[in-house]
């Protein structure tokens, strides 16, 4: 984990875990890992999309989950969302494909990328998620979660998605 993430964490008493691993770029390849299937709680994706209207969205969901991009597009009344290109990843949250997660965010560069959180992660006794790089998974507990979220100056979304 890099140390930035580690004072902005420790700033705020965050108690995590970590879990060292080989490299895991999808939600596919961290089922067939042994070290990864031993890390306790729900592990997450995170998608990082955009509006039409130029707008970010950083959505976190449980692995399995297949994101309902028509309902989400109802719950933020917009006409499409897409993926967001690698370009505008490395921009507004200084991450690079294969390692995008909630983490990111506290990267936002104009704090303008939504966070969107759904309700299963939220409510999850203990989740795991890359640290900003895929060679490790923070297992991280709700009441530590929910501080991070806290801590975050950006527009949060909890969702059942």
């Amino acid at each position: 984990m890099e140390k930035y993430l580690k004072d902005y964490l420790l700033k705020y008493n965050i108690t995590y875990k970590v879990h060292e691993h080989e490299a895991i770029f999808t939600v596919e390849q961290g089922k067939n890992n042994k070290d990864i299937q031993k890390i306790p709680g729900v592990r997450t994706k995170n998608l990082f999309l955009k509006d039409n209207e130029g707008k970010f969205y950083l959505v976190c969901l449980p692995g399995e989950k297949k994101l309902d991009m028509k309902k989400l597009k109802s719950e933020l009344n917009v006409k499409n969302l897409e993926f967001a290109s690698p370009e505008e990843l490395k921009s507004e949250l200084n991450l690079t494909p294969g390692s995008v997660s909630i983490f990111g965010m506290i990267n936002s560069k104009n704090k303008s990328t939504t966070l969107i959180i759904d309700k299963e992660v939220w409510d999850a006794e203990i989740i795991g998620s890359h640290p900003n790089i895929n060679t490790e998974t923070l297992e991280i507990k709700n009441k530590d979660l929910k501080k991070y979220i806290d801590s975050l100056n950006c527009s949060k979304l909890i969702l059942a998605l």
